[in-house]
């Protein structure tokens, strides 16, 4: 079982940057892959980025040379580093955790609840 917290969540003007943070408890991320995902109103949960135990890392199209993906497996904590901002990266941003490297939302068994990211123009 898997505990996740997300944090660092805000409004930001297009071109700033934030910074995600995912906390875990319970197991440790080493064994996982850690997914952040993002569900814009009336959108569906789509995949921002991925990290695997392994180091594989996947981006969405979207936000390649934009969002930056990493981990601190001796804390135990994933980071989405967001720069470059657009309005329409406007969502909530979840992490996740899954066992598989997939970019399907049921291929994750764990989720935190979620921080809100808004973007203005």
């Amino acid at each position: 079982q898997v505990q996740l917290v997300e944090s660092g969540g805000g409004l930001v003007q297009a071109g700033g940057s934030l910074r995600l943070s995912c906390a875990a408890s319970g197991r440790t991320l080493s064994t996982y892959v850690m997914g952040w995902f993002r569900q814009a109103p009336g959108k569906e949960r789509e995949l921002v980025a991925l990290i695997s135990w392994v180091r594989t890392i996947v981006y969405a199209d979207s936000v390649k040379g934009r969002f930056t993906i990493s981990s601190d497996n001796a804390k135990n904590i994933v980071y989405l580093q967001m720069n470059s901002l657009k309005p329409e990266d406007t969502a909530v941003y979840y992490c996740a955790a899954g066992t598989k490297i997939a970019r399907a939302v049921g291929e994750y068994a764990y989720w935190g609840q979620g921080t809100q990211v808004t973007v203005s123009s």
